[in-house]
């Protein structure tokens, strides 16, 4: 018996079903300690099943998801370089940038502490300390959101890392994960954000060495792409998402991930 033809209307349904299926996943261009964290893990599943919405997330170091969704292969931007956050709005390619959440970085080193920085709460005179002595430094060197602040704080302190490449500074072009392994195998010491340092399972004897400056604060912001440079984008399942994160609901849900007792993540969008 010769299968049924579907009638134009019920074509045109069938597809129109389809594309709607297709539309309930976006995705999140993120810089890699919000994955690396384990926050992701807590936060997509509540919004999934609030809304049906499925997020894939691709974890790259800021600068490059920062390119991805220039390319228009995302639908939202989930990053921590706020200067270069604004360009990418201002640029025309995200709608609007939202202060989303907040923690701050820390230097990490080894017990033996061959700079003498344990301790330290003043983190250019830590760095000048570090050059100084000649002690291992590893950089992610890979234009993510924490290579970029480190450089800020080297250039605030005074230092040129980049003319001791290979020397006591070396750069790992490498993820904050492998960058940690990396500056543990050789000894060296290496800035982190807070919440990827309390998730890493490798620690050894390794222990923060330098925090507390208000210079090491960490702002994260979130930013739907725009569709007018990016007609594929999943505007609205992009808006729905960047509108949970920063509802009363999601800022709890970001508040209420622990590990090991301690908050990662510290919610500070602006009030509706």
């Amino acid at each position: 018996m010769p299968a049924k033809k579907l009638t134009a209307t019920a074509l045109a349904l069938a597809i129109a079903g389809a594309a709607g299926a297709q539309d309930q996943s976006i995705i999140v261009q993120s810089t890699t300690s919000t994955a690396n964290s384990g926050l992701y893990d807590h936060l997509l599943p509540i919004f999934r099943k609030k809304t049906g919405i499925r997020v894939d997330v691709v974890a790259v170091g800021t600068g490059q998801a920062i390119r991805n969704a220039r390319n228009c292969d995302g639908d939202v931007l989930l990053v921590h370089a706020k200067p270069a956050e604004e360009k990418f709005v201002a640029d025309g390619f995200g709608t609007a940038r939202t202060d989303l959440m907040y923690n701050d970085f820390v230097i990490v080193g080894p017990a033996a502490d061959p700079a003498g920085v344990g301790g330290m709460n003043d983190v250019q005179g830590a760095l000048a300390r570090i050059a100084g002595s000649g002690a291992l430094f590893a950089s992610r060197g890979d234009d993510s959101g924490t290579h970029k602040k480190e450089m800020a704080l080297w250039a605030d302190a005074g230092v040129d890392p980049v003319a001791a490449s290979g020397t006591w500074y070396r750069e790992t072009g490498s993820g904050m994960g492998a960058t940690l392994n990396a500056g543990i195998g050789m000894g060296a010491y290496v800035m982190t954000d807070r919440a990827t340092w309390i998730s890493f399972g490798n620690k050894q004897d390794y222990r923060i060495a330098v925090e507390g400056d208000e210079d090491m604060f960490n702002q994260y912001g979130v930013i739907p792409v725009n569709p007018e440079k990016c007609p594929s984008v999943k505007a609205d399942a992009a808006q729905r998402f960047a509108d949970w994160l920063v509802s009363d609901d999601g800022q709890a849900a970001i508040a209420a991930y622990s590990v090991a007792g301690q908050q990662l993540f510290f919610p500070n969008a602006p009030e509706n």
